[in-house]
């Protein structure tokens, strides 16, 4: 894969960081809610599955997952044996990891695999990385086979801005992913290296995980001995694209670091966070990217697969020491401890019946924005 060159911001980048170096969105309009069945309904989360996760174009994995040409990852989070692979053009494709011949599994494991060809462990039926069938043992018991007609099934992809999108709908608009590519573009995310990845199993309903990057109301509260001091409380603002949203939150925002116009200063100033409709969420820290792709699989339970991308792979013991410090507090310190937790927390109290709706202020307007989303595909 060639390397993305890092370029300017674009001109939806720099207005958010305008609107921040003028003090961020005020607080207006009022109160809203949320009904908590949206959370604790086994219903409506067979609803969701269905109506949302069924037809919407998902995030799978950042392209880092897959660097080279003919690999493949095994990946069962969305409920169904999937594959991700990268052919020997560069491709990228989603396949259910099923062979053609008799239904088995075709790669075991969650961990990449470097191989021109994928082997049935069953009968050894041989398929290419862009998943035509090439060969199977004994073809003349097959009398009249096509080969052609027995490629892998491949699910609608797409690969834009560093991230490989699928969907089960073959009638998906994969659009906005393309439109948010232009902006991850600007970030070089394509060209970023993957350091660590962790799925972490949390007992909370997703829409939780989804609202907590949805606002920056708890960021110097539930952050308080983490990251909290390093950002302006309530210096915010975000916008849309299409059903994703796209925020921004104050460092030490100012005119000076939005005339600048270059990623040092601006990732310096501001933390963008892009929360991808249904269950993406994409945070540009400073120095690196973190990359969380939920996986509902209950009412109550989910599954979160956080990716950590950095410039270039560690030179130095020094350099993957400074790596690990980072992908500890945030994964480990800040999603694990500190997010995830809340969410769980708050997924015992939904449950216990306390609640019939939350309740949303001006700073947390765009949990309603994307709950209206999710009621729409409803």
């Amino acid at each position: 894969m060639a390397t993305v060159i890092e370029t300017r911001p674009t001109a939806g980048q720099l207005a958010l960081a305008k609107l921040l170096a003028e003090g961020g969105t005020r607080a207006d309009g009022g109160i809203t809610h949320v009904d908590a069945n949206a959370y604790t309904s086994p219903a409506r989360h067979v609803a969701e599955q269905q109506r949302v996760f069924a037809h919407a174009p998902l995030v799978i994995a950042p392209s880092a997952l897959l660097p080279e040409r003919n690999m493949a990852v095994p990946h069962d989070g969305f409920g169904k044996p999937l594959l991700i692979a990268r052919d020997a053009d560069g491709q990228a494709h989603l396949f259910v990891n099923v062979c053609r011949h008799r239904g088995t599994r075709l790669v075991e494991g969650t961990e990449p695999v470097c191989t021109p060809r994928l082997v049935c462990p069953y009968h050894a039926w041989s398929y290419a990385l862009d998943g035509r069938l090439t060969g199977l043992p004994r073809p003349d018991s097959f009398p009249g086979l096509d080969k052609a007609e027995f490629a892998l099934k491949r699910l609608p992809t797409r690969e834009a801005g560093g991230l490989i999108w699928f969907s089960f709908d073959e009638a998906a608009d994969f659009a906005p992913a393309d439109e948010l590519g232009h902006d991850f573009d600007a970030f070089g995310l394509a060209g970023l290296h993957l350091f660590r990845r962790r799925t972490h199993d949390v007992a909370a309903n997703w829409k939780l995980i989804m609202d907590a990057f949805l606002e920056s109301y708890h960021v110097q509260r539930l952050h308080a001995a983490t990251i909290g001091p390093f950002f302006k409380d309530g210096v915010s603002t975000g916008d849309k694209l299409g059903p994703h949203q796209r925020s921004a939150v104050g460092r030490e925002i100012d005119a000076a670091a939005v005339s600048a116009q270059d990623w040092p200063t601006l990732r310096r100033a501001i933390t963008y966070t892009y929360q991808m409709f249904p269950g993406t969420v994409l945070i540009v820290s400073p120095d690196y990217v973190n990359l969380m792709v939920l996986m509902p699989q209950a009412h109550d339970r989910v599954l979160v697969e956080d990716f950590m991308l950095i410039p270039e792979p560690p030179a130095t013991e020094k350099a993957r020491a400074h790596w690990e410090k980072s992908w500890n507090l945030l994964d480990g310190g800040v999603f694990a401890a500190e997010d995830f937790r809340a969410a769980a927390l708050g997924q015992q109290g939904l449950a216990s019946g306390a609640l019939d709706r939350v309740t949303l202020g001006t700073l947390e307007t765009g949990i309603r924005a994307f709950h209206d989303e999710v009621e729409a595909c409803l």
